[in-house]
Protein backbone atom coordinates (compact mmCIF):
# COMPACT_ATOMS: atom_id res chain seq x y z
CA UNK A 1 0.00 0.00 0.00
CA UNK A 2 1.19 3.21 -0.86
CA UNK A 3 0.61 6.83 0.30
CA UNK A 4 0.59 9.22 -1.85
CA UNK A 5 0.91 13.15 -0.42
CA UNK A 6 -0.89 15.21 -2.70
CA UNK A 7 0.23 19.12 -3.36
CA UNK A 8 -2.71 20.81 -5.09
CA UNK A 9 -1.79 23.96 -6.88
CA UNK A 10 -4.11 26.99 -7.85
CA UNK A 11 -2.40 30.81 -8.29
CA UNK A 12 0.95 29.26 -7.59
CA UNK A 13 0.08 27.97 -3.78
CA UNK A 14 -0.60 24.71 -2.23
CA UNK A 15 -4.28 24.74 -1.25
CA UNK A 16 -6.70 22.46 -0.35
CA UNK A 17 -10.48 22.56 -1.85
CA UNK A 18 -13.71 21.61 0.29
CA UNK A 19 -15.36 19.47 -2.09
CA UNK A 20 -13.81 20.55 -5.44
CA UNK A 21 -15.18 23.81 -5.16
CA UNK A 22 -12.36 26.42 -6.18
CA UNK A 23 -13.95 29.44 -4.27
CA UNK A 24 -13.56 27.03 -1.02
CA UNK A 25 -10.00 26.34 -0.74
CA UNK A 26 -7.59 26.74 2.05
CA UNK A 27 -4.08 28.02 1.33
CA UNK A 28 -1.25 26.09 3.19
CA UNK A 29 1.87 26.91 1.45
CA UNK A 30 3.03 30.05 -0.59
CA UNK A 31 6.30 27.41 -1.79
CA UNK A 32 4.62 23.99 -3.59
CA UNK A 33 8.21 22.61 -3.79
CA UNK A 34 9.03 23.43 -0.43
CA UNK A 35 5.63 21.29 0.51
CA UNK A 36 7.00 18.38 -1.69
CA UNK A 37 10.45 18.75 -0.51
CA UNK A 38 8.89 18.32 2.77
CA UNK A 39 6.82 15.35 2.10
CA UNK A 40 9.86 13.66 0.53
CA UNK A 41 11.86 14.43 3.70
CA UNK A 42 8.93 12.62 5.97
CA UNK A 43 9.36 9.70 3.62
CA UNK A 44 7.02 9.98 0.46
CA UNK A 45 7.83 7.56 -2.20
CA UNK A 46 5.74 9.21 -4.45
CA UNK A 47 3.59 12.85 -4.97
CA UNK A 48 0.96 13.70 -6.62
CA UNK A 49 0.84 16.62 -8.25
CA UNK A 50 -2.50 18.84 -9.61
CA UNK A 51 -2.66 22.14 -11.71
CA UNK A 52 -6.42 23.17 -10.80
CA UNK A 53 -6.29 26.19 -12.79
CA UNK A 54 -5.04 24.25 -15.47
CA UNK A 55 -8.35 21.46 -14.38
CA UNK A 56 -10.62 24.61 -15.03
CA UNK A 57 -8.58 26.24 -18.16
CA UNK A 58 -8.53 23.21 -20.47
CA UNK A 59 -4.07 23.58 -20.83
CA UNK A 60 -1.52 23.20 -18.50
CA UNK A 61 -0.90 26.81 -16.62
CA UNK A 62 1.03 25.70 -13.83
CA UNK A 63 3.86 23.36 -16.05
CA UNK A 64 7.28 25.57 -14.67
CA UNK A 65 6.65 24.83 -10.85
CA UNK A 66 5.20 21.45 -11.42
CA UNK A 67 8.47 20.91 -13.60
CA UNK A 68 10.78 22.87 -10.76
CA UNK A 69 8.97 20.12 -8.69
CA UNK A 70 9.61 16.60 -9.96
CA UNK A 71 13.35 18.10 -11.21
CA UNK A 72 14.22 18.82 -6.87
CA UNK A 73 12.89 15.85 -5.81
CA UNK A 74 14.04 11.82 -6.31
CA UNK A 75 10.52 10.26 -6.10
CA UNK A 76 7.88 9.28 -8.73
CA UNK A 77 5.86 12.41 -9.36
CA UNK A 78 2.28 11.78 -11.10
CA UNK A 79 0.62 15.24 -12.57
CA UNK A 80 -3.01 15.95 -13.52
CA UNK A 81 -5.29 18.80 -14.20
CA UNK A 82 -5.78 20.05 -18.01
CA UNK A 83 -3.93 17.80 -19.61
CA UNK A 84 -5.76 16.85 -22.74
CA UNK A 85 -3.43 16.76 -25.57
CA UNK A 86 -0.91 14.09 -26.71
CA UNK A 87 1.68 17.41 -26.86
CA UNK A 88 1.04 17.93 -23.34
CA UNK A 89 1.14 14.45 -21.84
CA UNK A 90 4.88 14.12 -23.70
CA UNK A 91 5.82 17.53 -22.11
CA UNK A 92 5.41 16.10 -18.64
CA UNK A 93 6.66 13.09 -19.18
CA UNK A 94 9.67 14.21 -21.19
CA UNK A 95 10.29 16.65 -18.11
CA UNK A 96 10.60 13.74 -15.82
CA UNK A 97 6.57 12.74 -14.43
CA UNK A 98 6.47 8.68 -13.77
CA UNK A 99 2.55 9.07 -15.05
CA UNK A 100 -0.02 11.95 -15.82
CA UNK A 101 -3.33 11.63 -15.05
CA UNK A 102 -5.98 12.32 -17.54
CA UNK A 103 -9.57 13.00 -16.36
CA UNK A 104 -11.82 15.28 -18.85
CA UNK A 105 -9.98 14.31 -22.23
CA UNK A 106 -10.51 10.58 -21.14
CA UNK A 107 -14.20 10.83 -21.31
CA UNK A 108 -14.90 13.38 -24.21
CA UNK A 109 -12.14 12.04 -26.33
CA UNK A 110 -11.74 8.50 -26.16
CA UNK A 111 -9.59 8.36 -29.31
CA UNK A 112 -7.13 10.77 -27.52
CA UNK A 113 -7.21 8.36 -24.85
CA UNK A 114 -6.52 5.02 -26.96
CA UNK A 115 -4.08 7.35 -28.37
CA UNK A 116 -1.96 8.11 -24.85
CA UNK A 117 -2.03 4.81 -23.95
CA UNK A 118 -0.69 3.51 -27.08
CA UNK A 119 2.09 6.48 -27.26
CA UNK A 120 2.73 6.51 -23.19
CA UNK A 121 2.40 2.74 -22.56
CA UNK A 122 1.54 2.10 -18.66
CA UNK A 123 2.30 6.09 -18.04
CA UNK A 124 -1.88 6.93 -18.81
CA UNK A 125 -3.33 7.23 -14.97
CA UNK A 126 -7.65 8.08 -15.85
CA UNK A 127 -8.75 10.25 -13.01
CA UNK A 128 -12.72 9.30 -12.16
CA UNK A 129 -14.43 11.45 -10.08
CA UNK A 130 -17.90 10.65 -8.24
CA UNK A 131 -21.10 12.79 -7.10
CA UNK A 132 -23.51 10.25 -5.69
CA UNK A 133 -22.33 8.03 -7.59
CA UNK A 134 -22.14 9.30 -11.24
CA UNK A 135 -19.55 10.50 -12.96
CA UNK A 136 -18.16 14.39 -12.65
CA UNK A 137 -15.69 16.01 -15.21
CA UNK A 138 -14.50 19.62 -16.10
CA UNK A 139 -12.71 20.37 -12.95
CA UNK A 140 -15.65 18.71 -11.22
CA UNK A 141 -17.98 21.27 -12.65
CA UNK A 142 -20.12 19.28 -14.66
CA UNK A 143 -21.62 15.69 -14.14
CA UNK A 144 -22.39 12.57 -16.30
CA UNK A 145 -24.95 10.28 -16.33
CA UNK A 146 -23.08 6.99 -16.06
CA UNK A 147 -22.29 5.12 -12.92
CA UNK A 148 -18.12 5.67 -11.77
CA UNK A 149 -18.01 1.20 -12.74
CA UNK A 150 -19.00 1.23 -15.79
CA UNK A 151 -16.64 4.22 -16.88
CA UNK A 152 -14.04 2.55 -15.12
CA UNK A 153 -14.45 -1.12 -17.09
CA UNK A 154 -14.09 0.99 -20.81
CA UNK A 155 -10.92 2.52 -18.77
CA UNK A 156 -9.32 -0.31 -18.39
CA UNK A 157 -10.79 -1.79 -21.76
CA UNK A 158 -8.93 0.93 -23.59
CA UNK A 159 -5.40 0.72 -21.87
CA UNK A 160 -5.03 2.84 -18.62
CA UNK A 161 -2.79 1.79 -16.58
CA UNK A 162 -4.13 2.60 -13.48
CA UNK A 163 -7.32 4.71 -11.93
CA UNK A 164 -7.74 7.37 -9.52
CA UNK A 165 -11.17 7.25 -7.90
CA UNK A 166 -12.30 10.43 -5.73
CA UNK A 167 -15.56 10.87 -3.78
CA UNK A 168 -16.26 14.46 -4.52
CA UNK A 169 -18.11 14.67 -1.48
CA UNK A 170 -15.93 13.12 0.47
CA UNK A 171 -12.90 14.90 -0.57
CA UNK A 172 -11.72 17.54 2.20
CA UNK A 173 -14.35 16.67 4.60
CA UNK A 174 -11.98 14.56 6.59
CA UNK A 175 -14.95 11.88 7.29
CA UNK A 176 -13.10 8.82 5.61
CA UNK A 177 -13.20 7.70 2.04
CA UNK A 178 -15.76 6.14 0.44
CA UNK A 179 -15.49 2.28 0.90
CA UNK A 180 -18.09 1.04 -1.21
CA UNK A 181 -16.98 2.67 -4.36
CA UNK A 182 -13.49 1.67 -3.77
CA UNK A 183 -15.24 -2.20 -3.46
CA UNK A 184 -17.54 -1.73 -6.60
CA UNK A 185 -15.06 -0.30 -8.52
CA UNK A 186 -12.35 -3.06 -7.17
CA UNK A 187 -14.30 -6.24 -8.05
CA UNK A 188 -15.18 -4.59 -11.39
CA UNK A 189 -11.68 -3.89 -13.29
CA UNK A 190 -8.29 -5.64 -12.76
CA UNK A 191 -6.20 -2.60 -13.13
CA UNK A 192 -4.94 -0.61 -10.09
CA UNK A 193 -7.03 1.77 -8.02
CA UNK A 194 -5.62 4.68 -6.20
CA UNK A 195 -8.65 5.60 -3.60
CA UNK A 196 -8.64 9.53 -3.32
CA UNK A 197 -10.95 11.62 -1.30
CA UNK A 198 -11.37 11.81 2.95
CA UNK A 199 -8.78 9.35 3.45
CA UNK A 200 -8.28 10.69 7.09
CA UNK A 201 -6.86 8.27 9.92
CA UNK A 202 -4.64 5.13 9.61
CA UNK A 203 -7.37 2.91 10.51
CA UNK A 204 -9.17 4.09 7.19
CA UNK A 205 -5.79 3.30 5.89
CA UNK A 206 -5.98 0.18 6.56
CA UNK A 207 -8.44 -0.64 5.63
CA UNK A 208 -8.59 0.59 2.02
CA UNK A 209 -5.47 -1.81 1.74
CA UNK A 210 -7.71 -4.73 2.04
CA UNK A 211 -9.88 -3.57 -1.08
CA UNK A 212 -9.59 -5.64 -3.80
CA UNK A 213 -7.81 -3.81 -5.96
CA UNK A 214 -6.41 -1.42 -4.14
CA UNK A 215 -3.04 0.00 -4.26
CA UNK A 216 -2.41 2.96 -2.90
CA UNK A 217 -3.69 6.23 -1.35
CA UNK A 218 -4.05 10.07 -1.94
CA UNK A 219 -3.66 11.74 1.14
CA UNK A 220 -4.70 15.66 1.61
CA UNK A 221 -6.06 17.92 3.70
CA UNK A 222 -5.53 15.45 6.76
CA UNK A 223 -1.46 16.09 6.46
CA UNK A 224 -2.08 19.51 5.96
CA UNK A 225 -4.52 19.22 8.90
CA UNK A 226 -2.04 17.96 10.78
CA UNK A 227 -4.53 14.51 11.87
CA UNK A 228 -2.49 11.73 10.23
CA UNK A 229 1.61 11.90 10.74
CA UNK A 230 2.94 10.76 7.43
CA UNK A 231 5.78 8.90 8.85
CA UNK A 232 3.03 7.01 11.29
CA UNK A 233 1.01 5.90 8.27
CA UNK A 234 4.00 4.75 6.21
CA UNK A 235 4.98 2.87 9.20
CA UNK A 236 1.02 1.38 9.32
CA UNK A 237 1.32 0.70 6.32
CA UNK A 238 4.47 -1.51 5.67
CA UNK A 239 3.80 -4.89 4.19
CA UNK A 240 0.06 -4.36 3.77
CA UNK A 241 -1.36 -3.76 0.32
Amino acid sequence: MILIPAIDIKGGRCVRLIQGDLEDETVYSEDPLEMAQRWVSEGAERLHLVDLDGAVAGNPVHFSIIEKIIKSISIPVQVGGGIRYLSDMDRYLSAGADAVILGTVALKEPLTLKEACLAFKNKIIVGIDSRKGKVAVQGWTEQRDESVAELAIEMEKVGAASLILTDIEKDGMLEGPNFDLMETVGHAVNIPIIASGGVTTLPQIQRLSKINGVKSAIIGKALYEGKISLPEALAATKGSG
